[in-house]
């Protein structure tokens, strides 16, 4: 392995670290005072102006072509829909099965493909969703029919809107680079997630705030949302995205494994047994060898 890669390779596993990270760092925020869609609604509005500064900078445009502004809006509406499912999943559920199900992502990415037409799964996808959705069935159902069980089926919408949001972003990025392609969809999707936020934010304090509050929402804003798209679409630019979705199915181990050690989570046994069955879709839906489509993180 040349230097090359191998300084790659660091910035596509610190890419997944940073991903794997915020799930267990926005369960501490909600579960310490930060009312949910307050936090998305912040957190989306700082990451906006801090991609608005860095692309200006680097293209000098945002510009969208009229014939892509209708996508753009589809890309967005999936933003606000996907943000509104994780930030409640992470509210309703713990940190570690949110992170499990959220492994069922390139499932559904498939799923969706299918659908637009963009790609023909093979035999081996269908047999690797059908254990992946197994997996979620034994998580979702160990939980029961509870507070638990409401946020295990949010966490199954949150992946599948960013699958869709992902499927739907590979068109445009034909044409428009990762950076503008990211700040508007941004600014357009923190549009209505901070009109449905309005009675949260009305009515949230900040006052109790201790220091590892204000650093755990800084992580939020910069290490999940800013950097890692930085990181992530240098890195594809440099080794292509096969090398790098390789990287990338493996946040959901690290997401529990933050969840577990930062949190003191536990697992029970319908959980384990879950997340091992989306670990082997996961396995198997990699040895289905398809297009790989552009992606960006919560």
């Amino acid at each position: 392995m040349d230097r090359r890669t191998s300084v790659v390779d660091l910035m596509l596993l610190g890419t997944v670290l940073l991903w794997a990270l915020n799930v267990t760092a926005t369960r501490y925020l909600l579960t310490h005072g930060l009312r949910p869609l307050a936090y998305a609604s912040i957190r989306y509005f700082a990451a906006t102006t801090l991609f608005w500064g860095f692309t200006a900078q680097r293209e000098r445009s945002f510009r969208v072509g009229r014939t892509d502004r209708k996508l753009v809006g589809l890309a967005a509406l999936l933003i606000f829909l996907n943000q509104t499912c994780f930030v409640t999943s992470v509210h309703l559920t713990s940190a570690s099965t949110v992170g499990l199900v959220l492994g069922t992502t390139p499932v559904f990415v498939g799923i969706f493909a299918l659908i637009v037409g963009i790609e023909r799964p093979a035999s081996t996808f269908w047999f690797a969703a059908a254990v992946s959705f197994l997996g979620v069935g034994l998580i979702a159902g160990g939980g029961g029919v509870s507070r638990d069980g409401l946020g295990d089926l949010i966490a199954v919408a949150t992946a599948a809107t960013w699958a869709a949001y992902s499927v739907a972003i590979a068109p445009l990025m034909r044409s428009y680079s990762p950076l503008r392609i990211s700040a508007v969809v941004l600014a357009l999707g923190w549009l209505p997630l901070v009109l449905v936020s309005i009675p949260q934010l009305a009515s949230q304090r900040f006052g109790h705030f201790g220091a590892l509050m204000w650093i755990a929402l800084a992580y939020a804003v910069i290490g999940p949302l800013f950097l890692t798209n930085i990181l992530w679409f240098t890195a594809i630019d440099r080794v292509g995205p096969s090398r790098a979705s390789l990287f990338a199915n493996l946040q959901p181990f690290f997401s529990v494994l933050f969840a577990l050690v930062l949190l003191s989570e536990q697992l029970n046994r319908w959980e384990i047994a879950g997340g091992a069955a989306i670990a082997v879709g996961i396995v198997l839906e990699r040895m289905w060898e398809r297009r790989p489509q552009a992606v960006t993180v919560e």
